[in-house]
């Protein structure tokens, strides 16, 4: 089954102040700038094995490392810079179009990186629900309580999509509900699609932008979507965090996809919110929809100090306790300011280099 991420990271200078990553975007064909200032992106692209997958990202991102150190600029592995200096958008008419849809909120997606794993297509219906029902997996990775130095969640990068970016266009950023069929799916892409043009033509913005810029296939930004161009399922909920964590999730992430192309899959009815959803030998049962929006809210909110979420985790085949997630190590405080916002950019920069030599060494053996 072919699988690719997508990671965002900050990119800071020798003083941990938030930089544009300059050249290092230029790095090859899989990295490249994102939609603000300091933020920077690797890709892969899709590998049909995880130790493949595994060596393309460390390798890439050695690389992408090695020439940082010549320009004197690292990566932050945080899913939001904590505290900062207003961050900056890129000139771009399709930000600028979305901007003028959903209004100020939007600013708050510009705090924010994350990391975005694809699965090759298959059983497409069976992959949609079961990524919903595991969106509390976010919890395994989140790595940001702060946002502009204030504690908002345990991932404060999906409590500001979900809860504010998107507030007043919910169906095009939250969780949706399961689907039957493929088609279904396509249906509310299109009506999402037909809800965002109305908006920005009632924003005085031209129709031939609005369909020049968006389609049916990118309207969204959903936790889950379905990519006709890669032709992949996407799911986008986890933060940016250390690329042994991501690579972890990565792994026991597709092991549940490849495991229901294999077996049968059921949504339960009626059962206890305290002991739904199992993969096993047998097949895979997801929890009621509403259960499982119930599981990511916990896992935004609290992360691994739900309980609901390690024993429903752990059910669903993951190792819970091999995560560390770097929200749980750095929460603690109401406020962070600046200053200690820069060491702690500069601290978790430090951690990713030495992750990345960590994961090299293990390629060499």
């Amino acid at each position: 089954m072919n699988t690719s991420i997508e990671v965002e990271y900050w990119v800071i200078d020798t003083d941990g102040e938030l930089t544009s990553p300059g050249a290092l975007a230029e790095t090859s064909d899989q990295t490249e700038r994102e939609f603000v200032e300091p933020l920077f992106e690797l890709k892969t692209p899709p590998c049909e094995t995880v130790d493949e997958l595994q060596r393309t990202f460390v390798e890439e991102l050695d690389h992408v490392l090695s020439r940082a150190r010549r320009v004197d600029k690292r990566l932050v592995p945080l899913g939001t810079p904590i505290n900062s200096d207003e961050i900056e958008r890129r000139p771009d008419e399709r930000g600028r179009i979305q901007k003028e849809v959903v209004g100020e909120n939007f600013d708050y997606a510009k705090y924010c990186a994350g990391t975005h794993i694809h699965v090759e297509k298959r059983n497409v219906t069976d992959q949609l629900n079961a990524l919903i029902a595991l969106d509390a997996a976010l919890a395994l990775v989140n790595s940001s309580p702060y946002y502009q130095g204030n504690r908002i969640a345990s991932s404060a990068r999906a409590y500001c999509y979900r809860k504010k970016s998107y507030e007043e266009f919910p169906k095009h950023g939250q969780l949706w509900h399961y689907v039957e069929t493929v088609g279904e799916w396509h249906r509310r892409l299109e009506r999402r699609y037909d809800e965002f043009k109305q908006a920005a033509l009632e924003e005085g913005i031209d129709e031939s932008a609005v369909e020049e810029h968006f389609s049916p296939d990118d309207v969204v930004w959903t936790p889950v979507r379905l990519r006709e161009a890669m032709p992949t399922v996407e799911w986008r909920s986890p933060d940016a965090a250390l690329p042994s964590q991501l690579l972890r999730l990565t792994d026991e992430l597709r092991s549940v996809m490849e495991q229901l192309h294999h077996t049968t899959v059921e949504i339960e009815r009626d059962s206890d919110p305290r002991n739904t959803g199992h993969v096993t030998n047998d097949g895979i049962s997801l929890p009621e929809f509403d259960t499982a929006c119930d599981l990511a809210e916990a896992a935004m909110h609290d992360g691994l100090d739900s309980t609901e979420v390690t024993r429903y985790l752990d059910r669903m085949g993951f190792s819970v306790d091999d995560y560390h997630p770097i929200s749980t190590r750095i929460d603690g405080r109401q406020f962070v300011p600046k200053s200690d916002a820069r060491d702690l950019r500069l601290e978790y920069a430090s951690l990713l280099e030495e992750d990345v030599d960590r994961l090299v060494q293990s390629l060499e053996v």
